[in-house]
């Protein structure tokens, strides 16, 4: 409430001072409330200390009072006074007594309230079953919430939706589903609130035509103008891939609320992290761009969700422009201070590639979670600067910040960027001695990346022996990779069975199968390998890049013409003849150039005589835009050694840094070295 509201009710107060009515017990409950309501709890107290008597009304006034001030301790202290003097609470103050135990989710006074209930038998009522399945669902008791909810005698909507809620909140959907069937079957017509809780489970279970139904049924029942509503169906379409069903329903709305851009942006921004492949999460991308601008253009401004969002999609598109503009917005509107959005703006430079942003980022936010101090930690050693990642992590100790599993993965990748195995090992035992964090296959993938970037390729072997593990997909993968680097076929080939018999799912990892067979000249495991690919039903691996350009973005895919009298083919003939003249030497992939008569050939990039995508970005970059400028290129696939190698060579000829990020890491090319160390290249 405003200042003057308060004032009026101090004015109303002075009133009934002088007017003698301040032992009406009605009037003066009215006064407690009008004072806890405009937030002046003092003030509701001291009237309530003065009363001569009480009764219950007057008692469980002060304590919502107290719950709706965010203040649930005082409300239980109230409670324990009223009972010792020897009132009783009505259903009503219970379930008030009970939300407050929610609040501070403390579970034993709750069980003691609980306990008063079945005493006085009044368990059947439906307002105390309904606060007490609320309860034990918020203290994540979920079995306690469903006996709540089974012992009231004619339940209700709202004990419906209580209990239904509960599942979802406690991690059950399913069950939650159940529920809400068994609801339709007694006749219990659901409400606004039932509608947005069972459409959010659908949304966690992805159960798209479940969803679909109940979105049918709340055009049945006249919510399709209910905002909760509209929002929980439209962000369930989105999950589950549905963008034209969440276009539709977002275009038909008579009014859209910010809530709503959020869930359309918020929705996108998911889809875009969990797209099949990269150019499934640029399109998605892209698109929530376009409707963030939409929201702009609509006079609605951005608050905290909104930015998070936006900053991750710009952190998935390499998009440093629009990040950058998002930024300056954060400043202007005062949301930068919020720590979600300052992370998530450090995400975003280090994703961009952009360290020196993203360190001070760092360094003007105000307050520092573990979540900032691990992203910081993380950008370092993607950035290949290791040792300032591990004295972040040192600072992050000092401070007294408890790391987590996640720290560690970014503590140990920077050593292994770096090759310090000693150091390594001092964290990884660290992390399992005094910090008690069993390692997971993260944690072993770079204790791994660590020996074999060193060529230390047994002690790998030897390691996984140790810690008896199942090495999954990423670790066999970097196993051979490090094999076939250091002329260790015979382990390679070993390597190869293994990952084999995991049945990969990523395409790129046949192909680097495929092209280390052929090397080799091991007919009969390529002809098995591409059977394999064939039974998996491996997808072809599609190259693209794409590139952003003064709020544009560009895409571009793998060129298999030569285009004599195109702009960015002459200037790629220009870089490659100056390259050569200084060392640089095409490498030729041998699955490009051999074909089985007898079988449909399986191609996995482009002729070698063609043009990657990513070269075809980078050039299309330094054509348009100044000298000074990074250029920034995101890459579906992972680059192949080749282009790797001829980008390094493109940075010193140009003197540009140029970062790419591909499938599996991000590569920042300067003055002819890579972040990667040169061993980012699978294929």
């Amino acid at each position: 409430m405003e200042n003057s509201s308060v004032r009026g009710v101090a004015s109303i107060h002075s009133h009934i001072f002088k007017t003698g009515f301040c032992e009406e017990l009605f009037l003066m409950t009215f006064l407690v409330n009008v004072y806890a309501k405009c937030g002046e709890m003092a003030s509701a107290r001291k009237v309530f200390d003065n009363l001569p008597k009480r009764n219950v009304v007057t008692w469980t006034s002060l304590m919502t009072g107290y719950i709706h001030n965010s203040q649930p301790e005082f409300a239980i202290d109230i409670f324990k006074e009223m009972v010792e003097v020897g009132g009783y609470p009505t259903n009503y103050t219970l379930g008030i007594i009970l939300n407050a135990c929610s609040s501070l989710f403390d579970i034993e006074f709750g069980k003691q309230i609980h306990a008063y209930i079945i005493k006085y038998d009044i368990e059947y009522d439906a307002s105390i079953g309904n606060a007490l399945c609320s309860f034990y669902s918020k203290c994540r008791c979920l079995d306690m919430a469903i006996r709540a909810f089974q012992r009231i005698e004619e339940k209700n909507v709202i004990s419906w939706t209580a209990v239904i809620s509960a599942c979802g909140d406690n991690g059950n959907s399913a069950m939650g589903l159940d529920m809400f069937v068994q609801m339709l079957a007694e006749g219990v017509e659901p409400n606004e609130v039932t509608l947005t809780s069972v459409s959010s489970l659908c949304c966690t279970m992805q159960a798209l035509d479940a969803g679909s139904q109940v979105h049918s049924l709340s055009i049945k029942l006249g919510y399709e103008s209910d905002l909760p509503v509209a929002n929980s169906i439209m962000y369930l379409y989105l999950k589950s891939g549905c963008i034209s069903g969440a276009k539709k329903l977002f275009d038909g709305m008579n009014t859209v609320s910010l809530i709503t851009w959020n869930a359309m942006i918020a929705g996108h921004a998911e889809m875009t992290s969990h797209a099949d492949d990269s150019l499934s999460a640029y399109i998605c991308g892209t698109e929530a761009l376009k409707i963030f601008h939409r929201m702009q253009k609509s006079g609605l401004k951005p608050d905290l969700y909104t930015f998070s969002s936006v900053l991750s999609i710009c952190s998935s598109l390499v998009a440093l422009e629009q990040g950058e503009q998002v930024h300056a917005q954060t400043i202007k509107t005062g949301f930068l201070s919020d720590m979600v959005v300052g992370t998530a703006l450090l995400n975003m430079y280090n994703k961009c590639g952009s360290i020196n942003r993203a360190t001070k980022t760092f360094l003007e936010m105000s307050t520092r979670t573990l979540i900032s101090w691990t992203s910081m930690i993380t950008a370092f050693a993607q950035n290949g600067h290791s040792q300032q990642a591990l004295e972040i992590f040192e600072d992050m100790r000092f401070v007294g910040i408890r790391p987590n599993k996640i720290t560690f993965v970014a503590v140990l990748s920077a050593c292994s960027q770096a090759g310090m195995v000693d150091q390594g090992l001092a964290y990884y035992e660290m992390m399992k001695n005094e910090y008690k964090i069993i390692p997971v296959m993260d944690h072993n993938a770079c204790m791994i990346d660590m020996f074999v970037r060193l060529g230390r390729v047994e002690e790998a072997f030897d390691f996984i022996k140790k810690m008896d593990l199942a090495p999954n997909e990423f670790i066999w993968s970097i196993l051979i990779a490090g094999c076939k680097s250091q002329g260790k076929l015979e382990l390679a080939f070993y390597a190869a069975e293994q990952l084999l018999e995991l049945k990969p799912k990523d395409p790129e990892i046949y192909f680097l199968l495929l092209n280390m067979y052929l090397s080799a000249e091991r007919w009969k495991d390529v002809s098995r390998v591409r059977k394999m690919m064939k039974d998996e039903k491996v997808n072809k691996v599609v190259d693209w890049s794409w590139i952003s350009i003064r709020n544009k973005v560009y895409a571009f895919k793998a060129d298999t013409k030569k285009h004599h009298n195109d702009e960015i083919a002459k200037l790629l003939v220009d870089l490659l003849d100056r390259a050569k003249a200084i060392g640089y030497k095409v490498e030729t992939n041998l699955e490009m150039t051999v074909h089985d008569e007898n079988e449909e050939a399986i191609i996995a990039l482009e002729p070698a005589h063609a043009h990657h995508s990513e070269k075809l970005a980078v050039a299309f970059g330094l054509l348009n835009t100044s000298n000074e400028a990074q250029i920034r290129v995101n890459k579906s696939i992972s680059m192949c050694s080749d282009c790797h190698n001829f980008i390094k060579f493109v940075s010193i000829l140009t003197s540009r840094t140029i970062i790419i990020r591909d499938s599996k890491k991000l590569h920042k090319f300067d003055t002819g070295q890579c972040s990667c160390k040169d061993f980012g290249n699978l294929v």
